[in-house]
Order: structure tokens, then C-alpha cells, then sequence
């Protein structure tokens, strides 16, 4: 994930890794590149990351699910790149995905997370100060391993939209009174579609939320555009490389237009789809993060300050973190790798400015060593 974790205006990393049971942290130097990694603890099997201000002190902080622990870690930012020690909490079985938003409308930033193992989502009410109630749940259709929260029909109330791969189908669960969530509303990708990846996004510029999925099993992105209430456009799809597994959007050529990159586990490329602005996108182009890499996560942000957006990946073959900068106009330089640590097994990437030095950072959630590891921009 991204953000800026240091309080620099640079963006940091933010990166999970799966087989270490730890994160990493990379602070940014404003020029695309980073200080080396600071690791924390967190949970068994850390998966997905998230960010925001817990406490309302104005410092970024970070929640990761725990797939082997049933739970989520929450670290609370000290604002100059560096976080308290883990507190837990309680979700359902195999948390997988985590996303942050305000459910209740109190002003207080929530957590939500999927649980692969219970067919179901976890909702954690934030008090404000860095401590959560005790979980929410709703079903869903099946075993989830991406979401994401926008508000799909104009109530000012935030919805979620789950990625079943099991079904082959979405899940969008409307946010009503209070908290709550009506009745699901699936959304088909097709018969060995398995999407992997979800993100919200308005695609076809009439303010209404749209939905984009990365499908494994056909190797396409389907789009679903939004109708602003309850319902979805039929949907369309387009050829991506071999086995995508997770998509994220951006303005890559500065036309005003959302566009989509995608990682190719299976082809060690990324995919990047140029929008047309009215829910069309352009065949794909690619990238390779080269040879046995294995991406498995991307992310987007500016990371040499120079207004064109980068785009980083998390590539799992060769425990390495990816950066591609972009030349604003659609094109991108080729990847430059950072390594994690053999064994890291980094699965998330989450970015920020961590230290409080309006420069990005990185911070990636480590599998294998059950950890947190930073990577800081120093200039």
C-alpha cells in the first residue's frame, strides 16, 4: 500500500510478507528510490494491508489481516516512519483482504476485512483512538480474496464489493442506517472466470462508482460500469497476460481517465489498459518484471515527484519489490527491483508518506517471516 508515513509530502511503501509473519517499511527519497527496509511484527501469515489515521492524531497507521492468526494486527504510526507494537483483534477464519472506511458516518475510520475460511466479512467499528469493537459479520457468496468499499448508489453511506473466485462472481453489500448491509447483489464475471482482484472506480466520468475485476482463470479484467443506484452495466472484458491477480487504478497519461494495471503472475508481466473515458479501454501493453518474478501485488503513486504516476510490484518468485516509472503519457521506464530477503515471501505492498517528509514510502506485509518491513525516501 501507499501513503505518506513520515510527514516528508514523499510517498513511502508499505509491503506484507507472508512467509516471515512481518511487514517492511521503504521511505522515500522523492526520486524513486528508497532508504533500506525496517521490519515489525505482526500476526501468522499476514496477507493484505491497509491504511489510515486510527487515533486522529494525524499520523498514518496500518491494519494487517492474518490469515494464520484469524485476525487483524493494527500498528499505530509515530509519524516519523516508525510504529508502535502490533495490537490485535478478533475477525473470522482466513482473513485475506483489508480495507478501511467510516460505516457508522461517526468520523472514525473502521476496518473490514474478508474471511476466506467463513464465506463471510468482518466489520470493525473504530472508537477513535486506536482500539476497535469486537467484529461484525455478513455473508457473501463464497471464499473472497479482494475487496473494496465506495458508495455505489449516491447515499452518502459506504458499500462493499467482494471478489469471489470460487463463484466466479461479485459481491456488492449496500451500507444502510447506522450499520448494517442489505442483501447481496452478485455480479457475474463468467463460467472459470476466478476474479482475484476487485477496485472501484468511476470509468466512464457520469460520478457514479464502477467496478473492475482481474480474473485468473480467463486471464481478462471485466468491467462492470455503475448505474448510481442498484445496478450494473453487462459487463465488459478485455485480454490481459497470463493469470492476473491484482489490479489498481491511475491516470497514466494525464488525459483526465482512469486507467488500470494489472499483474500477470503466470506471465511476469504487468498489463496496463489505457481508458477512453466513457468505460472503453485500449488493448493492453506490457512490462516485464522479469524472469521467475511472479508479481502477485501492484500498487500506484508519484515516487520521484515528478507529477507522473509509478506503479510498484510486489514480485513473489524473487522476493523483490518493483518499481516501473512512468513518463506520463502512457509509457513507463523498465522495472527497478529492491530486494525483500530470501524467505520474505512479500504478498502486499501498502504506500505512504510514513515519516512525516511529504515523501512515499513503502511498507510490504512478509509472509514468510510474519513481519512489517519499511523502505523510507530520504531525498
Amino acid at each position: 500500500a501507499v501513503g505518506d508515513f513520515n510527514n516528508d509530502t514523499r510517498l513511502d511503501f508499505f509491503v506484507s510478507n507472508n512467509n516471515y509473519n512481518n511487514v517492511s517499511v521503504l521511505l522515500g527519497y522523492g526520486n524513486g528510490s528508497f532508504q533500506n527496509q525496517m521490519t515489525f511484527q505482526t500476526g501468522s501469515f499476514p496477507h493484505c494491508v491497509a491504511v489510515g489515521d486510527f487515533n486522529n492524531d494525524t499520523r498514518l497507521d496500518v491494519v494487517v489481516a492474518n490469515s494464520g492468526g484469524n485476525d487483524v494486527s493494527v500498528l499505530l504510526g509515530y509519524g516519523n516512519g516508525s510504529f508502535q507494537n502490533q495490537m490485535t483483534f478478533p475477525t473470522g477464519s482466513k482473513p485475506y483482504p483489508v480495507a478501511v472506511g467510516d460505516f457508522n458516518n461517526d468520523t472514525r475510520l473502521d476496518i473490514v476485512v474478508s474471511n476466506h475460511g467463513d464465506n463471510n466479512v468482518s466489520v470493525l467499528l473504530g472508537h477513535g483512538n486506536g482500539s476497535f469493537q469486537n467484529r461484525m459479520t455478513f455473508l457473501i457468496d463464497s471464499a473472497s480474496v479482494s475487496l473494496a468499499v465506495g458508495d455505489f448508489n449516491n447515499d452518502t453511506r459506504l458499500d462493499i464489493v467482494v471478489a469471489n473466485n470460487v463463484d466466479d462472481n461479485v459481491s456488492v453489500l449496500l451500507g444502510f442506517i447506522i450499520i448494517g448491509f442489505m442483501n447481496q447483489i452478485a455480479l457475474t464475471a463468467g463460467h472459470g472466470s476466478r476474479p482475484q482482484s476487485v477496485l472501484i472506480a468511476d470509468f466512464n466520468n457520469d460520478s457514479r462508482m464502477d467496478v473492475a475485476l482481474a480474473n485468473s482463470g480467463s486471464h481478462t479484467i471485466t468491467i462492470f460500469l455503475g448505474d448510481g443506484n442498484y445496478s450494473f452495466s453487462n459487463l465488459a472484458t478485455y485480454s490481459a497476460g497470463s493469470k492476473p491477480v491484482s489490479i489498481a487504478v491511475g491516470d497514466f497519461n494525464n488525459d483526465g481517465r482512469s486507467d488500470i494495471v494489472v499483474a500477470n503472475y503466470d506471465s511476469e508481466t504487468i498489463s496496463i489498459f489505457l481508458g477512453c473515458g466513457n468505460g472503453s479501454f485500449s488493448n493492453q501493453s506490457t512490462y516485464s518484471t522479469g524472469p521467475a518474478s511472479y508479481p502477485y501485488f501492484v500498487a500506484v503513486g508519484d515516487f520521484n515527484n515528478d507529477t507522473a504516476i509509478d506503479i510498484v510490484v510486489i514480485t513473489q518468485g524473487t522476493n523483490n519489490l518493483g518499481t516501473f516509472l512512468g513518463y506520463d503519457n502512457g509509457t513507463f521506464s523498465n522495472v527497478t527491483l529492491m530486494p525483500m530477503g530470501y524467505g520474505s515471501n512479500p504478498f502486499c505492498v501498502l504506500i505512504g508518506d510514513f515519516n512525516d517528509d511529504r515523501k512515499l514510502d513503502f511498507a510490504v506485509a512478509n509472509e514468510g517471516t510474519d513481519s512489517l518491513s519499511m523502505f523510507l525516501q530520504t531525498c
